[in-house]
């Protein structure tokens, strides 16, 4: 089953715990601190595949999640990295982030990999916290819980040139008569419901991919008929191949069939309206065609090819006249490697302050994960936690709001009440 839309669940691995732990050798009375780190949590890395051609595999699993990394042990010895998950989808896959919109990732070569979801790094243990004026530390920090969100994923399928023409045009004969593609054929409108592929070999043994897409009719770009399920399967493809019926069997005007597919492609998409293409008037083996295959040659000229795709007529000159059309569009660039950008803290607020029903609701990834990772069990870490939100002037926010005494505050999970 063909299937190009698809949305899931990803999340990164949570990190392990730091340890606390102390040196207790033999001979060794005053060892110092001896906890190890947490191991970091397994990222969630989407693959492109190439022997993947349909997103059917994500219909029936909804949730990915990596593995968490190992907690810090004594002796300082440090957790193991949980391992990362790797998600195999289709080349041509685009994923966005579903709450937000934010293309994460357009995996458009073969083996192209993109992290979608973070492991947590791993808390660091007591013998991080030792220094000269203290050097027994007793506190450790939690693992840093790992990315997650729900993610939705689109399939626009890689071709080399797009065929598009009216229902019972001709494609999926064009497509069987020139590929190993055996696409269902029939007389009747829809008959192909899914994009079928085909790999076209030349005379030179070169080769090109082509894309029969379903038929379009007029008001596509609007979703009419199967407009918008499948219009965007040809935003890739380099070359447009028209499909017309020159024999009219279906009774419509042949030029008025190519100025309709060529306005709903320009509507959907501008750009599409200056891909180069070709025009194959079909069904040259019956009554009628010629004349006004001869009317379209007027007006289009060189680009209008005569063909029979039913007794394969024309079929292969107009296949290396698509390749040699193919071979004159510039080659496109690989896809550069993965900038990184690090953002510091400074770059952004490290905490916004809203009062929501009398209660003072503080968030920012930098503070609430100062609270995840932060063992409030612990005496020392509790301090250290007072004391780095101190410095973070969350404090004297909390007063310029006019915060008294007792009121109750909120940061992700915890919440006390405000004492000077």
């Amino acid at each position: 089953m063909f299937i190009d839309h698809a949305k899931v669940y990803v999340k990164g691995g949570d990190g392990g715990n730091g340890c606390v732990a102390f040196r207790r050798e033999k001979y060794v009375p005053m060892g110092g601190p001896y906890g190890g780190d947490g191991g970091r949590g397994g990222n969630v890395i989407f693959v492109a595949e190439e022997g993947m051609t349909t997103l059917m595999d994500f219909r029936y699993r909804k949730h990915f999640k990596a593995e968490r990394g190992s907690h810090g042990l004594g002796k300082n010895q440090h957790g193991a990295w949980g391992e990362d998950l790797i998600v195999k989808v289709p080349v041509g896959t685009i994923i966005r982030d579903d709450d937000t919109g934010e293309l994460l990732a357009d995996l458009t070569v073969n083996g192209q990999q993109a992290i979608i979801a973070k492991g947590g790094r791993g808390g660091k243990g007591n013998s991080h916290f030792a220094s000269a004026t203290h050097k027994a530390p007793s506190m450790a920090e939690k693992g840093e819980i790992g990315q997650e969100r729900w993610i939705n994923m689109e399939l626009k399928l890689l071709a080399d040139v797009g065929l598009v023409g009216y229902p019972n045009a001709g494609k999926s004969t064009l497509i069987a008569q020139v590929s190993a593609a055996r696409p269902k054929i029939a007389d009747y409108p829809f008959t192909t419901l899914i994009p079928n592929l085909g790999v076209v070999s030349t005379r030179s043994h070169e080769s090109f991919v082509i894309a029969d897409i379903p038929g379009l009719i007029e008001g596509a770009h609007e979703g009419v008929g199967l407009g918008h399920d499948f219009l965007r399967h040809i935003e890739r493809t380099k070359v447009l191949l028209f499909i017309l019926d020159a024999a009219q069997v279906d009774g419509r005007d042949v030029q008025e069939d190519l100025r309709i597919l060529q306005r709903e492609l320009e509507l959907f998409n501008p750009q599409l309206s200056q891909r180069p293409y070709l025009i194959a008037a079909n069904k040259m083996d019956i009554p009628g065609a010629f004349e006004r295959y001869e009317a379209l040659k007027k007006i289009h000229g060189d680009k209008v090819w005569a063909i029979s795709a039913a007794s394969g007529q024309g079929v292969r000159e107009l296949m290396e006249k698509t390749f040699v059309l193919l071979q004159s569009i510039p080659k496109e660039e690989e896809p550069a490697e993965e900038v990184r950008v690090i953002r510091r803290y400074e770059d952004e607020p490290p905490f916004k302050v809203e009062i929501v029903n009398g209660v003072y609701q503080v968030s920012g990834k930098r503070i609430e994960n100062l609270v995840n990772m932060t063992n409030m069990e612990q005496e020392e870490s509790l301090q250290k936690f007072q004391r780095t939100i101190e410095r973070m002037g969350l404090e004297d926010a909390l007063r310029e709001m006019g915060i008294k005494e007792g009121d109750l505050v909120r940061i992700a999970d915890l919440e006390f009440e405000y004492s000077e």
